[in-house]
């Protein structure tokens, strides 16, 4: 069995915590973080607007924010993977989130994910449009965790 975990900041340790609970002694896990590329493109844009083309040397941002996302994802994954106490293959990836996620729950046999939208509101309000996405899109089957407590019971219409 092989078992997808897709770790966020923010969400991550209840993902870890809910595949440590269906991984077979001689299962398979993939950790996998996702870079969005739009941040490092973004800084990469308003630097060229406040410095010019030829910003001075050490000063792009983007290869800063790439190396802190680097950093990032690295400590995330070694927690994860000390918080399943468990060999890992880790993957950290630069790429469109709902996208690679999908691509990589095609070789999987569950692929986990965390709500990580309007935690308040019970419901499809609950997961972010990348979220969706992948629950819409994964060719395997998801377990959609929450990341703390839901908030309450599922309003009903007009609650």
């Amino acid at each position: 069995m092989a078992v997808v975990v897709w770790l966020r900041e923010g969400t991550w340790p209840a993902c870890a915590d809910a595949a440590r609970g269906q991984l077979p002694a001689d299962g398979r896990t993939v950790l996998l973080h996702i870079t969005d590329p739009e941040t490092a493109e973004t800084a990469r844009a308003a630097g060229a607007g406040l410095l010019g083309r030829a910003a001075p040397a050490g000063l792009d941002p983007a290869a800063r924010i790439e190396r802190l996302a680097a950093d990032l994802s690295r400590e995330l994954l070694d927690a994860a993977e000390a918080r399943l106490g468990r060999p890992c293959e880790r993957r950290s990836v630069t790429g469109r989130p709902e996208r690679t996620v999908t691509a990589a729950a095609a070789e999987a046999d569950l692929l986990v994910c965390a709500r990580d939208g309007d935690r308040s509101r019970p419901g499809p309000h609950s997961l972010a449009p990348a979220t969706r996405f992948v629950v819409d899109h994964a060719p395997c089957p998801v377990l959609l965790v929450w990341p703390d407590a839901p908030a309450g019971p599922p309003r009903g219409p007009g609650g």
